[in-house]
């Protein structure tokens, strides 16, 4: 295979020829790529199994089954949101046209994480190429067997001067980092994620950062706290806990805490039964590493539930931990993982003031029927994006943008708001060139000034 930079030169080559610009050739491509992700949904399905122990029910609801919607909803609506936008002129330039003019960047940098490799890979790279760029898709080493029916995928439908796939580790994305995009969008973490900035930062590149961070998720005396543990059940342990938007912690008043904790044991063994470890469709850790991580957060002493481990399958329980305090060690960092810590407030207050003064997290869920403390936690609270009675299913539509804010990440994507994110708007004023107004030229005169204050009130 060719180099990193012959790869570039050769996308760049393909757009400024135009090879991008067609809004018909795009739609093709984007219908092309949908037959190629149903055609090899059994090989998506496999290497995702292989990973990361996904069921091929979970692969298609949390994966594949989104990217066909999202490509879908892309198809629809692509023709719509590449048209120039008709905006007011202002009455100062009459007889004018204003409009915004949605142009692609170039070619663009997407590099992917492992823990959801086909939804965070291709979602992006539909919205990239719906707004008209060339694309570099970089896969994480993590997850070899998604990679290899990804890449098979692509190939299907793109020449490589168009999109381009490459795998390895952190010699790859130095060198990518170190090569000239016209955008980048990374998913991944807060660290690698700065990384990336700092490089991006000395090209005043722009740059989309999906990043993470600790979410919280509170349940008060008023939620359904059977319905509030089977849903925090079901997200927290969905792809072994390692979800962006996974509930961190739960972070639950005092009065609920009793009533909480029995029916979120009793979830466990409902949803995954009493030997999780055995569940076929209970999936693993994506390697020793993670899973050394993460059995190094489970404090043995606050272990109310699961916490049992099987090294050869890099499994592990789903495990509560209860009577967690803010200065326990899996209260430091993001899980990513099965683990679940429990802490109690008193006042709702305390809890708004613990999550207020730490970095803001990528996702925000509430539990509660009290439509004042609702719009409190929302509203002062800095996140991404959240739930109110549910977990996750926020990223799961192309009606809204999905993204982090502060600490948790730089922008956002999905449907409509994804086409925005790789389109420069330009700003264009078609002036008639029947009339030319005099009192914007020099000599100034008086009898021009009422009418420009007019003009500019």
């Amino acid at each position: 295979m060719e180099n990193i930079s012959e790869t570039v030169a050769r996308q760049r080559e393909f757009f400024a020829a135009g090879g991008t610009f067609d809004v018909i050739e795009r739609k093709r491509r984007l219908k092309a790529l949908y037959a190629a992700i149903k055609a090899n949904l059994p090989a998506l399905h496999d290497g995702l199994e292989k990973d990361l122990g996904k069921s091929r029910t979970e692969s298609f609801m949390c994966e594949t089954g989104l990217v066909l919607s999202e490509l879908s909803y892309m198809i629809k609506h692509i023709k719509r949101f590449a048209k120039p936008q008709r905006v007011k002129t202002p009455l100062a330039q009459a007889v004018s046209k204003s409009y915004r003019l949605p142009s692609p960047y170039g070619t663009v940098l997407i590099m992917n994480p492992w823990n959801y490799p086909v939804l965070l890979s291709l979602d992006p790279l539909i919205d990239a190429v719906a707004a008209g760029n060339t694309v570099v898709l970089k896969l994480s080493s993590y997850s070899p067997n998604s990679n290899a029916a990804i890449k098979k995928v692509i190939e299907e439908v793109f020449p490589p001067e168009y999109v381009a796939v490459l795998f390895g580790g952190a010699e790859v994305n130095k060198e990518l980092l170190e090569t000239e995009f016209d955008y980048i969008f990374f998913t991944g973490s807060k660290r690698v994620g700065k990384l990336v900035y700092e490089r991006a930062a000395e090209r005043l590149t722009p740059v989309t950062l999906e990043l993470g961070g600790k979410s919280p998720c509170i349940v008060d005396e008023t939620a359904d706290i059977p319905l509030a543990a089977k849903r925090i059940v079901w997200g927290k342990f969905l792809n072994l806990g390692q979800t962006c938007v996974a509930p961190d912690y739960i972070y639950c008043a005092e009065a609920a805490h009793d009533k909480l904790v029995a029916e979120i044991k009793k979830q466990i063994v409902a949803q995954f039964g009493k030997e999780p470890l055995e569940n076929p469709a209970y999936g693993k850790m994506i390697n020793e590493k993670h899973f050394t991580r993460v059995c190094g957060l489970i404090d043995e002493n606050k272990v109310i539930c699961g916490g049992k481990r099987d090294e050869r399958k890099l499994k592990i329980e789903p495990t509560v931990l209860d009577g967690v305090t803010c200065g326990d060690a899996v209260m430091q960092e993001e899980i990513f993982g099965p683990v679940l810590p429990v802490l109690t407030y008193r006042d709702e207050n305390e809890a708004l003031k613990y999550i207020k003064e730490n970095d803001a997290p990528l996702a925000l869920y509430i539990f509660s029927s009290d439509k004042q403390r609702i719009k409190k936690f929302t509203a002062e609270i800095g996140f991404g994006g959240g739930c109110v009675n549910d977990v996750v299913i926020h990223l799961a539509t192309p009606y809204m943008p999905f993204g982090g804010f502060g600490a948790s990440g730089i922008g956002a994507y999905h449907g409509e708001a994804g086409f925005d994110t790789f389109t420069h708007y330009k700003s264009v004023v078609k002036k008639s060139t029947i009339i030319d107004l005099p009192m914007r030229y020099q000599p100034y005169k008086k009898s021009n000034e009422k009418l420009i204050k007019k003009f500019l009130r």
